[in-house]
Parts: C-alpha cells; structure tokens; sequence
C-alpha cells in the first residue's frame, strides 16, 4: 500500500496564487500567494478567524475563490468540483458511518467509484494495516477510542491514494496525552506514504512538533512561512513572535537602554539566564537589571516574569533540575540580572 502512493516527479504539489475569499463586507482570506512541495508536510498555522481553514477549504473544493487560482500538481482546478480533484479531506470529528464496520467505512469511497469488490477489500485492508488497525476491521466506530478513530478517518482518505491530504485540526478533540502521540504517529505516517499533507492547527507546539513548513496566518493573510526552527528562531514580525512561543519584545525605551539600538527586538525565553547579584556580562552578552514580579512553578520548569528597571517585562524560562518549587518561590521580589548571548536578539517588524 505505501509503495502504491508513489507518485512520479512533481515539484510543486499545491499553487495558490492571489487567493481571496470575503463573506459579504468580511474578508476572509486576503491575497495569498502560497506553494506546496510534493510529499511536504505543511501547516496552516494561525488563531481563530485568521483564514486558515477557508484556505484549506478552497484547496478542497469546498469554497470558491472570490479571486484568485488553485492549481494542484500544475493544473489549474479552481472550478473544478471537490468530487473531481486529487485530494482528500480529514476532518475533527471523523465523520465515520457509526452503523458501518471499520472496514466497510474504510472502503466506502472505492465502493462510490464502483471499484470491485475484492480490489475495494484488499486496498482498505492495506490502508487499514498502515495506520496499524488491521486486526480492527469488524469493530464499529463506537467500539474504538478516540486515537484510533482517528486513524480509521485517516486510512478511508489514504485508501483512495490521494496526492494531497488536508487535514482540519484532525487531532483537536484528543486528550493531551493521546494528542501528543498521535503528533508523531501521523508525520511518521506521512514520511512512509510520502504523500503531501495540509494541516491545520491553531496549536503551536503542534505545528512546531509536525511540520516541514509552516504558514502562519494572520488576519486572512499569511505572516511567515518557513520551517519551524526558522518560524521560532526568526520571527519576522511581532505577531509571529508572540504567537508561535511567548511574546518576549523589548521595544521602545526599554530596546534603546538594554541593547542600545531603536526597534522591536525579540528574545525567547529559554534562552535568558536569571542571575542573582548584579554580575558582569561578557563581551557577547547582555544584561539587564529588575526585578521578579511572578514566579509560575509548572513542574519540569519555571517562568518567572521579571519588571524590567528600563521599562516593560522579560518572561525567562529555568529548568528545575535543582530546584524545588519552595526555592523558586521565594524568589518573588528578588532583584535579578537577566542575561542572554547577543546573537538571540532577532529584530521584529521594520
């Protein structure tokens, strides 16, 4: 099943081109111009409204353009119906067929393209064995857990042998635990199949944890696209700081006291050093005197948001492989030094 999805050499999987979508006066999606490489794992990053699932569902067939072309691997299919291109769509809640066995969900959509019975049978019996529920097939959608419906839901689009597979928040309705494994089970579904994936999240550990690229999104419009060390190390503006990791800007006075240079600057919070004393930096450091305001005990690691003597506040983030939570509290109010090397300071914005 897995060699079977082999597809020949397409450089370009996805061709978004002016893309726009408006409900009325609402402006959904706002000029997008977006490429997907073949066999890519991509994610729509981006908070609620910000127009990322419209996109995927333009790409889906689902919604028309207000403007704008949709080409999949080079031909143009922005009026093509949903029926008629070479994607297939998961969705958070399944929509599996709860009277129908897993199987018989399964090869529902070879049956409605009146592909033979016993080829329909071992094509999902195959789809089935790659997302690991082989022995499953007589189950009904009630009698699996979430993680493994999921998967069902997975191995009825696989089963059609799509070149693209959009996927809308499929992990959204999962406990913590079962999310965070279902993370890795799906991209290392993706690197076996090899075919393209489209996801979308609003969840940015999940994006970073999945992705080969992500597009953040923003008000209809994409923000940044690039690969998670580049979307996290490099945020291009402050919208993407702050939304992918914790928003930690030092801009205004606060920028032209502490690294002696005007604009927005952004510094992750794993990457500070909180110091008591008032020690001196080296030559590829710098520091920065205040005071903490709040100390967040969360187990593995501590947040201690600190009141910056030049304005604003710094959030650093510890590792608590001394400490204990009684120690790090009774550093609330305590004067610190925060310090960090000079090449995390990534300028934001213009």
């Amino acid at each position: 099943f897995l060699t079977a999805l082999t597809r020949g050499p397409v450089s370009t999987a996805i061709r978004l081109t002016n893309l726009r979508k408006t409900f009325g006066d609402v402006v959904a999606v706002d000029d997008v111009d977006l490429e997907v490489a073949d066999g890519e794992f991509l994610t729509l990053l981006g908070p609620s409204g910000s127009g990322k699932t419209t996109v995927l569902r333009m790409i889906a067939g689902f919604e028309a353009p207000t403007a704008g072309t949709i080409e999949l691997a080079g031909v143009d299919v922005t009026q093509t119906p949903p029926y008629a291109r070479d994607v297939n769509t998961v969705f958070q809640d399944y929509a599996l067929f709860p009277h129908m066995d897993v199987l018989a969900n399964v090869e529902y959509g070879l049956k409605v393209k009146k592909v033979p019975k016993a080829e329909r049978t071992q094509r999902a019996q195959e789809a089935l064995a790659a997302v690991r529920l082989e022995d499953y097939g007589a189950r009904k959608p009630s009698q699996l857990s979430g993680g493994q419906r999921q998967r069902v839901a997975l191995a009825r689009a696989l089963v059609n042998r799509p070149r693209v597979l959009l996927l809308d928040e499929p992990l959204g309705a999962l406990d913590l635990k079962l999310r965070e494994q279902m993370q890795v089970e799906l991209k290392e579904l993706q690197r076996a199949v090899g075919i393209t994936f489209v996801f979308v999240t609003h969840d940015q550990e999940e994006a970073l944890t999945m992705s080969d690229r992500i597009a953040v999104f923003d008000a209809g419009r994409i923000a940044q696209v690039g690969t998670p060390v580049e979307i996290y190390e490099h945020p291009k503006t402050p919208f993407v700081a702050g939304f992918v990791g914790v928003s930690n800007l030092l801009e205004a006075g606060a920028a032209a006291t502490i690294l002696g240079r005007e604009g927005t600057w952004s510094v992750r919070p794993e990457k500070i050093r909180v110091m008591l004393g008032s020690p001196a930096p080296e030559a590829h450091e710098r520091a920065a005197a205040g005071v903490i305001h709040e100390v967040v005990y969360v187990g593995m690691a501590t947040r201690f948001i600190v009141d910056l003597d030049a304005g604003g506040s710094l959030i650093a983030v510890q590792q608590n492989t001394h400490a204990t939570s009684d120690e790090v509290n009774s550093m609330r109010g305590q004067r610190v030094t925060l310090m960090w090397n000079t090449e995390h300071e990534v300028p934001v914005g213009p």
